[in-house]
């Protein structure tokens, strides 16, 4: 398999979806490039390539070919000046356009008779046209040697037809003049551009926010003196030192000192964290009172935030499935606007017998109404805005599907531990077997502790603290075996010891159904192992998991150990079943224990006793009934149900975001981010859909209204829409898709 190499190139000179489909074209021939993916809103192109048969100078090369500039994308610092000076640059045009358009407006408008009148028009249009208009000839001659056609082309056609129309009248050769409706035209159509740039850095804010983050400078211990120096320069290894209020600068360890550290920028947690020695930090949080004295241990690239911000980075960059329905529209659009806008002229002025300028006036309209920018700005901005505002509140979207897909969903499966629960379960009751041969409770911790700290199983965990605080003796085991999803087995002080759910006992030998029949066991024995299995199936009830002990195949008490339940569980589960939206708990506890649970957070449905390499074999189990599943877990356990799911949501955590498995990562411990997650998707498509329909039913009425339908109709009174006016229109189109867009900022999670 041939490893290919990811780039970024910043694309300069796109004005429509037309300009980035050509682009995308255009590197996708190139040979040894798997994958491009060009971004109108963000002005990127995304691509995948084998360095053996192509570079990145090449793929550069290519696109200024295509008449577009590109560069590799540089840091987000050097990128906002990069903008700020396209922005600056439209503003020049722009104040230089109305400058000469103005009066050339109100001089072709009102002041008919004013002396020298059509010179004066020429002398104003001409810089207008030419100068201001440059660009659009640029990217029309481009897209013509292209063999292809953008918005450029229908604006240099429909200007300049208006344009020489009026040098001809000028020269005595038409009746009429459309000097300023060329250059008022350009003029809209700048201020167009100029309206969208700006508001096309607003969606790209949460990045910038991210990366404003991270200080430019760590102070740090070099031979014994404390030194400030660049950020960049910190390595691994190195101690620096976070004074009150400062930030920290890079991902590491507290090794002395004591504070609170506000995470809320990274986590979206807005209780700041106490660390002591010992604690991990994030780069980019707060340090709120103390001095902390931290060991580097992720810089650069590695840290946590550099991670997120390139998760949110490539999110943006991604395409969402809806998408390739604006593309292969965007496709054929303009040559089908030009075909429309040439059967216009013809029909007025062939069939209907209008003046030439009259066929040539709604031949140009229908050109400049139907620029496709609204159409392709629709998906890309509401994306980058939608990834932006889940970075901003620790929801991490690792692409465009899965934000299409969430609108879909509709069923959730929640793995049990460390998800729903805290993860972290304590021992809660030692039940030893009342016989003559019993042993304490002290003893069966022994026991238990000794086997179980070779384990690396959660429940392993609270029996060896649970040992620890009642003194009991933890020995050294040998011969340890672990059974998957069923327990364990050693050898303790020569005494053979098995703990582990009863499915376990049956498979070694020694289930109860055998304990039960057995015909050596006195009258007491058997009562007293009636008993027990009594007591395993009242704190099954109550919740609890519940292991059997076995001291040389006999078994010889029960250890139950209880997960607390975080405190937004049931509330998140509540939330999604009024959304409409079935909730699964999936876990390898048996069916009492885990009806329990479930019943507390008002779970319906459950998966138990499942292995957990068979967790994914649940998650298909629901595909198939139809179900368009997402997947709850911890991103390491649960990875193959994570990727089996049609969503895999990865319960992080502030120094771990780069989890494979997950297409949403959560950087809080909370249930209900997987609600915030889900209604963001929701509300995300939601705006795609709205910018799409208004994009396209825009041009739907636009162009037949500018190719002068409603004017035959209802001819001689019938309403004609000048050029001016459909240019308005065009500018106004694409600026209310992206402000349409960033109202998801306010969106109600």
């Amino acid at each position: 398999m041939i490893d290919l190499k990811k780039t970024v190139l910043s694309i300069k000179g796109m004005h429509c979806a037309s300009c980035a489909a050509l682009v995308n074209k255009s590197l996708e021939k190139v040979p040894g490039v798997a994958k491009a993916n060009v971004n109108f809103a963000s002005g990127k192109a995304h691509i995948e390539y084998d360095e053996g048969e192509t570079s990145e100078g090449k793929l550069i090369e290519v696109v200024t070919s295509a008449g577009y500039g590109a560069s590799k994308e540089v840091d987000v610092e050097a990128e906002r000046k990069v903008r700020e000076k396209e922005i600056s640059e439209l503003k020049g045009r722009l104040i230089f356009s109305a400058i000469f358009s103005i009066p050339a407006f109100l001089l072709g408008m009102f002041l008919m008779g004013f002396p020298y009148r059509l010179i004066l028009l020429f002398l104003l249009a001409t810089p207008v046209q030419f100068y201001a208009g440059l660009s659009f000839y640029r990217g029309a001659w481009s897209a013509l040697r292209n063999k292809t056609a953008t918005m450029d082309t229908l604006i240099a056609v429909g200007t300049s037809a208006a344009y020489f129309y009026s040098v001809g009248a000028l020269l005595g050769l038409t009746m009429e003049q459309y000097f300023e409706t060329s250059a008022v035209l350009i003029t809209l159509v700048i201020l167009g551009k100029y309206l969208e740039a700006l508001a096309k850095g607003r969606t790209s804010e949460a990045i910038r926010k991210l990366m404003d983050l991270s200080p430019k400078t760590a102070l740090v211990e070099r031979k014994g003196k404390e030194v400030e120096i660049p950020v960049e320069q910190v390595k691994v290894g190195d101690i620096f030192i976070v004074k009150p209020g400062g930030r920290i600068p890079v991902d590491g360890k507290v090794i002395r000192g004591g504070s609170s550290v506000d995470e809320s920028m990274i986590t979206g947690e807005p209780i700041p964290i106490e660390k002591i020695p010992g604690s991990k930090v994030i780069g980019g949080t707060v340090n709120k009172h103390g001095v902390l004295y931290v060991k580097a241990e992720k810089v650069g690239s590695e840290t946590a935030l550099a991670q997120i911000v390139k998760l949110v980075e490539e999110a943006q960059g991604s395409k969402a499935p809806i998408q390739r329905f604006a593309d292969s529209v965007s496709a054929v659009f303009v040559p089908v606007v030009i075909g429309i806008a040439i059967l216009t002229f013809v029909v007025w002025y062939f069939v209907a017998s209008e003046t030439i300028s009259f066929a040539l006036m709604t031949a140009v309209s229908v050109l400049v109404i139907a620029c496709p920018c609204a159409l392709g700005l629709a998906t890309p901005t509401a994306i980058m805005v939608g990834t932006g505002v889940g970075a901003e509140r620790g929801i991490l979207i690792k692409g465009a599907e899965a934000l299409e897909t969430s609108k879909r969903i509709s069923a959730v499966v929640f793995d049990k531990t460390g998800t729903l629960t805290k993860g972290k379960p304590t021992v809660t009751d030692v039940v030893s077997l009342s016989s003559a041969s019993a042993f304490s409770e002290k003893e069966l911790l022994s026991f238990a502790a000794s086997v179980e700290k070779n384990s690396e199983h959660p429940l392993a965990d609270a029996i060896v603290e649970k040992a620890k605080e009642e003194g009991a003796k933890i020995s050294k085991a040998s011969n340890f075996k672990s059974i998957a999803g069923k327990g364990v087995i050693a050898k303790v002080n020569g005494k053979i010891i098995a703990l582990g759910n009863a499915k376990m006992m049956e498979e070694v030998g020694m289930g109860f159904s055998k304990a039960k029949k057995s015909e050596s066991g006195t009258k007491s024995e058997s009562k007293s192992k009636l008993k027990l299995l009594e007591k395993m199936a009242e704190l099954e009830a109550e919740g609890k998991t519940v292991m059997i002990l076995f001291v040389d195949a006999k078994p010889a008490g029960l250890i139950a150990v209880a997960d607390t339940l975080k405190q937004t569980s049931a509330a998140a589960v509540a939330e999604l079943k009024r959304m409409g939206i079935e909730v699964w708990m999936l876990t390898g506890d048996n069916k009492r224990t885990a009806g329990a649970v479930a019943g507390k957070l008002g779970i319906e449905n459950v998966f138990a006793e499942v292995l957990p390499a068979d967790k994914a074999k649940s998650v298909r189990e629901l595909q198939r009934n139809g179900k368009i599943v997402a997947m709850v877990g911890d991103g390491i356990n649960d990875a193959p149900a994570l990727a089996q799911a049609d969503i895999g949501i990865a319960v992080g955590s502030g120094t771990d975001v780069a989890i494979e498995a997950g297409s949403i990562v959560l950087m809080r411990d909370d249930v209900m981010d997987v609600v915030r997650a889900l209604k963001l998707g929701r509300a995300t498509m939601s705006k795609i859909r709205q910018n799409m329909f208004w994009a396209l039913v825009y041009n739907v009425i636009g162009i037949p209204i500018a190719a002068g339908v409603l004017y035959a109709i209802y001819s001689p009174n019938g309403w004609l829409l000048s050029p001016m006016i459909a240019g308005g229109a065009m500018a106004l189109s694409s600026v209310s898709v992206v402000s349409n867009s960033l109202t998801l900022r306010w969106a109600k999670l």
